[in-house]
């Protein structure tokens, strides 16, 4: 017996490796399909593979899917953030700016969650969360000085938005206090999401460019929907609950690494020494927050 549940803990830690590497790859696979197609009809393709792919992984293995009642509204508005909004922001944000800094930015929000949390959940405001926000602070500043001095960059405001988005759903679904189901709750809300990216687009830009496309196109919205967004959701919301916090926390700090690092090698995208310092603070403000002890993982993986 102990020696089953050591094994089932080394499979969910190398699940949680595979998944960061999903969700940071997702970046790149966004990136080339966004070469033939906008952010619209990428979005509406990746997130309607990935929501039929959860909710059917969902009802295969058997879990509830049913939303507690006067709950539907809270898990709509945390659909619109989290899914429709985070996703749009992230499109332009990659279509007008560096790939890796639109990452680098918007892996900013564990720290924007912690400063919202204390603002409306009346959390205290420790020391460490406060080096975290200093250390925040000093590498946005590190990143962008020197991009502003050379204008306005429009994707800074849509990448601070995904980070934004994500915090305020996070913290919202916490002052709520929902009792869904986590994976319930995930895959409600990338339905819900998917039905305002629909509006959106076809009130933007009328029918979605869905097909034809080229193959590498295809492969890139099938990885979008069935790893980056799907599959992946369904794994960490099947094994989140089995895992000490820190190994899921050292999980989700793989994610942003792993996304940059593909942007140098694969998008041919080249880190500026102030990129590398912005980078290395706001990761080492991210990890303050997510590598306390008492951390648990409330938020949608992205």
């Amino acid at each position: 017996m102990p020696h089953a549940r050591a094994k089932a803990a080394r499979t969910a830690k190398l699940l949680v490796v595979l998944l960061a590497f999903a969700w940071g790859l997702n970046w790149i696979a966004a990136a080339v399909a966004m070469r033939e197609i906008s952010p619209w009809s990428l979005r509406v393709l990746g997130s309607g593979i990935g929501a039929a792919t959860l909710f059917t992984a969902a009802i295969l293995t058997g879990h509830r899917l049913k939303i507690p009642r006067g709950e539907h509204v809270h898990v709509i508005i945390a659909g619109f953030l989290n899914v429709a909004a985070f996703q749009i922001l992230s499109g332009f944000a990659q279509l007008s700016g560096a790939t890796s800094r639109a990452i680098i930015i918007t892996y900013s929000m564990p720290i924007w969650t912690v400063m919202l949390s204390t603002l409306v959940l009346g959390e205290k405001l420790t020391r460490i969360r406060m080096i975290a926000f200093l250390l925040c602070v000093a590498g946005l500043s590190t990143l962008l000085w020197p991009l502003f001095q050379h204008g306005v960059p429009v994707f800074v405001f849509y990448s601070l938005g995904c980070a934004l988005s994500w915090s305020v759903a996070t913290v919202y679904i916490k002052w709520a206090k929902v009792k869904i189901e986590p994976l319930a709750n995930a895959a409600w809300q990338l339905l819900f999401g998917l039905g305002f990216i629909v509006v959106g687009a076809v009130a933007v830009e009328g029918v979605p460019h869905l097909w034809p496309l080229e193959r590498s196109t295809i492969l890139a919205v099938l990885f979008v929907g069935l790893f980056g967004v799907g599959l992946a959701h369904f794994l960490w919301w099947s094994i989140i609950g089995r895992l000490p916090t820190i190994t899921a926390s050292l999980g989700s700090l793989i994610v942003p690494v792993v996304g940059v690092t593909a942007s140098a090698l694969y998008l041919g995208e080249r880190l500026t020494i102030p990129d590398i310092v912005g980078f290395a603070l706001i990761f080492s403000a991210a990890a303050c927050v997510l590598l306390q002890p008492n951390v648990q993982h409330t938020e949608m993986p992205e």
